[in-house]
């Protein structure tokens, strides 16, 4: 991002001189030494905005602003040596110093000074024991070393209860962590639709500048190197775009995927009633059988009770009839 507005800023000024150098910084802890940014010569340009009356020394190392210093009238440009030079940038906070690979490159470097520019080769600190040369490359193209910072009814209703009870648990899980999902995917829903929009204001935009920049006359490198890291950047964003959509589009499966879990959680707790309610009603019939076969007990023990009572009176009768018939038979034989 910030490069997009640097380089829509630059659009904005008119070049004044660009050359290659290799680019270092001063160690921030040590105040002492050199460190490189860049891994090889880059192009340093010169800059001027005529609406503020400014100069800017800008250099970019493929998609990274490393030098993008703001001339001011108290900074001096130091030469160091016969193929390093060095500045100061209160604003950064920081001592940049540039190589060269001749003497002559070094003297081109410090001639935007003698274009009305406050950045003369004069020294930065006033005295040169305060001047830092670094191991300056002897070659252009010499790389320098990079930066060291560097988720069915059953034989029992009661076995039946427990099937469901524990389904029903499972499903409150289930629930409560697909909400605590729904409600953080709805959050990054909402901030990556205004990071979407603002992405494709930004390519808009972007799109614009290209064709601006393309009928631009008289700035044919500038305008080229500026073009080309504009389209890496549309192409960058394009890339994240897509990327941001199918997230979008796996978010609403996921939102999808548990309004269906609660749907089934919903059908199970109404069959869990519906089968607590017939296996109440099962539990009553049961007693209702229990307390009719108790009685039919009670009346069948009472059946066997009174038909003993006649079976023995009924062997007395016979028995009666049996001596009845003898002495009858006796009475008959006498006479």
């Amino acid at each position: 991002m910030l490069l997009l507005l640097l380089l829509l800023f630059l659009c904005s000024e008119q070049p004044i001189f660009s050359t290659r150098a290799h680019v270092f910084q001063i160690d921030p802890s040590t105040k002492k030494n050199w460190v490189p940014t860049s891994k090889h010569a880059v192009t340093v340009s010169y800059f001027f905005d005529s609406t503020r009356n400014v100069y800017r020394i800008i250099s970019l190392d493929g998609s990274k602003a490393i030098i993008n210093s703001t001339i001011t009238p108290n900074m001096t440009f130091t030469k160091t040596s016969q193929k390093f030079g060095q500045w100061a940038d209160s604003r950064a906070n920081t001592v940049y110093g540039l190589g060269f690979s001749s003497e002559s490159h070094l003297s081109k470097e410090s001639a935007p000074g003698d274009l009305q520019s406050p950045l003369t080769p004069e020294s930065i600190n006033g005295t040169d024991e305060d001047r830092v040369t670094p191991n300056t490359p002897k070659h252009s193209e010499a790389r320098a070393e990079p930066p060291q910072n560097a988720l069915p009814f059953s034989h029992s209703s009661s076995s039946i209860n427990k099937h469901w009870e524990a389904e029903l648990a499972a499903l409150k899980g289930n629930n409560a962590k697909l909400t605590a999902a729904l409600l953080e995917s709805t959050a990054n829903v909402k901030q990556w639709k205004q990071q979407l929009g603002a992405y494709q204001e930004e390519a808009e935009r972007l799109h614009k500048r290209v064709t601006e920049l393309e009928c631009v006359s008289g700035q044919t490198m500038v305008i080229k190197s500026q073009k080309t890291e504009l389209n890496r950047t549309i192409e960058e964003l394009e890339a994240a775009l897509r990327a941001k959509e199918e997230e979008l589009e796996r978010l609403k499966e996921e939102v999808e995927s548990a309004n269906e879990f609660k749907f089934q959680k919903d059908t199970l707790t109404q069959k869990l009633k519906e089968t607590e309610s017939r296996n109440q009603t099962l539990e009553a019939q049961l007693s209702d059988l229990e307390q009719r076969l108790e009685s039919s007990q009670l009346e069948r023990e009472a059946y066997m009770k009174s038909l003993r009572s006649l079976l023995e009176l009924l062997d007395s009768k016979i028995f009666e009839l049996t001596e009845l018939r003898d002495t009858l038979a006796k009475l008959v034989e006498g006479s």
